[in-house]
């Protein structure tokens, strides 16, 4: 099993960063392989409203067409739920 966990909290070692690593702990103790990903390290913009992700059979249907760090996030998330949905 593979677990994601996104910390949006600028402060990586506080409350929130804290409740994220003892439940990735919980997580491998159990066998899974984890990964934490902080969002402050990124470098990414919100959402341009552009609407290329909602052009039918457009190049970017279905996803961004910005390409930031999010991308690769994005990518990862994909993967993670296609393996889950072929369980």
């Amino acid at each position: 099993m593979k677990v994601i966990a996104i910390n949006g909290s600028p402060r990586k070692n506080w409350n929130t960063a804290t409740l994220i690593k003892n439940a990735l702990e919980g997580a491998e103790s159990e066998g899974a392989v984890t990964e934490l990903i902080q969002l402050y390290d990124l470098n990414y913009k919100g959402c341009k409203s552009c609407f290329s992700c909602k052009i039918r059979r457009g190049k970017s249907y279905g996803s961004c067409a910005v390409n930031d760090d999010l991308t690769s996030i994005f990518m990862k998330v994909e993967n993670l739920m296609l393996l889950f949905w072929d369980l």
